[in-house]
C-alpha cells in the first residue's frame, strides 16, 4: 500500500475516535453531556476514568497526562515509535475500511479509502482451486500447497462514488468476527471489521503471527506441528492477542523483523514473559513469508 496517499486532513474529517477506540477494544466508563470518559489506554496506572473524548468535535484530552488533540495525535501516542504514514494506515486498518493496494492497475475508479461505511458486497465464497489467478498468486507467495482448506476464494464488488460496481476476487482468510482478510496480486484489505483469528489445537503450545501469510509460511515447514495458532491480522490487535494467549504456557512469537514487529514482540513479552521470540528463524528477512519466497526462488534457479 502507498501510505503517502492517506491524507491526515481527510482522516481527521472522516474517522471517529470513539469508533477507533471501540475497534481497539475500549469502551467508555461513563458519559457526561457531550464527553465520553475512559480509563486511559495511554497509561497503565489509570484507575479512574480520566481520558475524555468529545466525538462531536473530534477531540480528546487525557487529564493524567495533560495532553490532548485529535484522532491522529492520539494514534501517534498509542502507536508510539511508528512512522507517521504507518500510523495513518493503522487508523484505517483498525476501523475496518477497505485498504486497497494503490499500485494496482488504475483501470477503474477506486472507492474512497475514507468512507465510514465501505460500499462492498460479497457475491460468492468458494473453496480454493477453481481460480487459476488466485492459485498462481498463492504459489508466488510460496504457500500454494497449504492454502487448501485454510483459505477461500472471495468474489465481491466495490461500489465507487459514481455507484458503479467493480467486481473483484481474492484469496480470503476469516477472522473471529466472520470478516475476511483478502489478498491478491494487486490488493490488500479487509471486508468487515478487523479481528484476530484463532485455530485451536494444543492446550499448552501456541504459535503467534502478525498475518496469515506468515502462518501459512510456518506451516509449510511445520506441517505436523501440534500448536494452536493465533493470527493477529493487525498489530493494532496485539492486546486482544495477549488476552487470548495468556492461558498457554508455551508461546512462540513469529513477528516481523521491522521496528513495529520488534516493538510488538517486546510488548508481548512484557505482558507474558514466558513467550519466546522465534524471529531469528528468518533472520535477514522481514518476515517468515519473505524467507519462504526467497527459498522458492532459489530452488527454481538451481533446479
Amino acid at each position: 500500500m502507498e501510505n503517502q496517499t492517506l491524507k491526515a486532513s481527510e482522516i481527521k474529517e472522516n474517522y471517529s475516535l470513539v469508533d477507533l477506540l471501540t475497534h481497539l477494544g475500549y469502551e467508555p466508563v461513563k458519559r457526561v453531556r457531550n464527553e465520553q470518559l475512559y480509563l486511559s489506554m495511554l497509561r497503565d496506572s489509570d484507575t479512574t476514568p480520566s481520558f475524555s473524548v468529545n466525538d462531536k468535535q473530534g477531540t480528546w484530552f487525557d487529564f493524567g497526562e495533560g495532553k490532548g488533540g485529535n484522532i491522529i495525535d492520539f494514534a501517534l501516542l498509542y502507536w508510539k515509535g511508528l512512522p507517521f504514514p504507518e500510523v495513518l494506515e493503522k487508523i484505517v486498518l483498525t476501523c475496518g475500511s477497505l485498504i486497497p493496494d494503490l499500485a494496482a492497475a488504475p483501470n477503474y475508479k477506486r472507492q474512497s479509502l475514507l468512507e465510514k461505511e465501505p460500499s462492498y458486497k460479497i457475491l460468492d465464497i468458494k473453496d480454493i482451486g477453481s481460480n487459476a489467478a488466485i492459485l498462481n498468486y498463492l504459489e508466488s507467495r510460496g504457500v500454494g500447497q497449504v492454502a487448501e482448506g485454510r483459505l477461500k476464494e472471495i468474489y465481491y464488488y466495490i461500489e465507487d462514488e459514481d455507484k458503479k460496481r467493480n467486481k473483484f476476487f481474492a484469496a480470503g482468510w476469516q477472522n473471529e468476527q466472520g470478516a475476511w482478510e483478502i489478498r491478491n496480486l494487486n490488493f490488500k484489505g479487509c471486508l468487515g471489521h478487523k479481528a484476530i483469528s484463532f485455530i485451536p489445537n494444543s492446550e499448552k503450545k501456541l504459535a503467534v503471527f502478525e498475518g496469515f501469510f506468515n502462518y501459512l509460511s510456518w506451516l509449510t515447514e511445520n506441517p505436523f506441528a501440534p500448536d494452536s495458532v493465533l493470527v493477529l491480522n493487525s498489530l493494532s490487535l496485539l492486546q486482544a492477542g495477549i488476552i487470548k494467549a495468556q492461558d498457554f504456557r508455551d508461546i512462540a512469537l513469529y513477528f516481523d523483523n521491522d521496528p513495529s514487529g520488534r516493538q510488538a514482540t517486546h510488548d508481548f513479552q512484557a505482558a507474558l514473559p514466558w513467550a519466546v521470540d522465534r524471529a531469528s528463524i528468518y533472520k535477514g528477512y522481514n518476515d517468515y513469508n519473505d524467507l519462504i519466497v526467497a527459498e522458492r526462488i532459489n530452488y527454481q534457479l538451481n533446479r
